[in-house]
């Protein structure tokens, strides 16, 4: 029996004493009525008291439980030792203030918190120290994207830990993804209303660009990786691809089979500019990656200055060219996405 019950039982039966005591001491008098205020209070029935003591235990478990793309867990919150391999997670953690056992900190972007304090490195995923995760002694691991390839092993190493995965399902709405990640983080964590703002935030920057977007304009996406303007897909390409469907973009160009590696399509800028698309988005990929290794780099925007074969493009001509934030392929989270989508927005209503 729970304390909160048994507290309530001693105090009826207190009153119930009380009563027969005034009565045992009463004259002939007649008694004073009694107004409901000053009442006893009921004994609560067993269905509000089995209620309350289920409430109790749900608290005092605190747990929660959260369907990733590896299962449904059950998870002890807050957890304790949080080890970090998403690329997608690292800035909303960050954000958030949640410390780190351990992570993939080559893989962070170099603005955040975590760069420069003293967490564990297991590396990145082509060559990662999946000991170090052992020995950070997990409750909970948020793999994704790059380190899902790696989720069983993990698995296996450290079998007392809960292993999440929110990275975008193929087949799914890719902006309904990134919210659900977001979320289910938000969840773990404690910091469901950070989620719903971010959510809100997301909603907010795709409502501008449809509101302020022509559909008779066409778009075409592209991505700059080793000095090189490659096609970026709709749809497939990455990064830049998801923009088309979740905005509702015109695609000015699409191909067969597209790619959705770090590359893009290899199709010559001669046929992209024979599309005459009148926006361009454009994914920077050196910008990022130069950022974590120090290397020389042409950027984005003085490639496509410096192609003849673009310059009678409407897009080049107008000035309508709009590029995604410069960690985007370090991140690919809803906060780069918000940022993405206002800086769209911004472009077609000036334009």
């Amino acid at each position: 029996m729970r304390l909160g019950r048994i507290n309530r039982l001693v105090a009826v039966a207190a009153s119930a004493a009380l009563a027969l005591g005034l009565a045992a001491c009463g004259t002939d008098d007649a008694a004073p009525e009694t107004t409901p205020d000053e009442s006893p209070a009921a004994a609560p029935s067993d269905d509000e008291s089995q209620a309350d003591e289920g409430a109790d235990d749900a608290a005092a478990a605190g747990t929660i439980e959260t369907e990733s793309n590896l299962g449904v867990h059950t998870i002890a919150v807050p957890p304790e030792s949080v080890v970090a391999l998403d690329n997608r997670s690292f800035a909303i953690l960050d954000e958030w203030g949640v410390e780190l056992s351990a992570a993939a900190v080559s893989l962070m972007r170099p603005d955040l918190g975590y760069k420069d304090a003293g967490i564990a490195d297991i590396g990145n995923h082509r060559e990662p120290n999946l000991e170090l995760i052992v020995a950070a002694q997990p409750d909970l691991v948020v793999s994704g994207q790059r380190f899902t390839q790696y989720n069983e092993d993990i698995a296996a190493l450290v079998p007392g830990a809960t292993v999440v995965d929110y990275s975008p399902r193929d087949g799914e709405d890719f902006g309904a993804e990134l919210k659900r990640h977001v979320t289910e983080l938000g969840r773990i964590f404690g910091k469901e209303a950070e989620a719903q703002a971010d959510v809100d935030e997301f909603d907010a920057a795709v409502a501008r660009v449809q509101a302020a977007y022509d559909s008779s304009q066409t778009v075409l996406g592209v991505i700059t990786s080793g000095g090189e303007i490659n096609f970026a897909a709709p749809t497939e390409g990455r990064s830049v691809g998801p923009a088309f469907d979740i905005l509702g973009l015109t695609p000015a160009l699409t191909v067969d089979d597209a790619s959705s590696n770090h590359e893009g399509d290899d199709i010559s800028v001669e046929a992209i500019a024979d599309s005459n698309p009148d926006w361009i988005l454009v994914l920077d990929r050196d910008a990022a990656t130069s950022a974590n290794s120090g290397e020389t780099y042409t950027p984005a925007n003085e490639l496509l200055a410096g192609s003849a074969a673009l310059q009678n493009v409407t897009a080049v001509q107008e000035g309508r060219i709009v590029y995604m934030p410069q960690f985007t392929y370090l991140d690919e989270g809803i906060g780069i996405y918000t940022e993405f989508f206002n800086s769209i927005a911004e472009a077609m209503e000036q334009a």
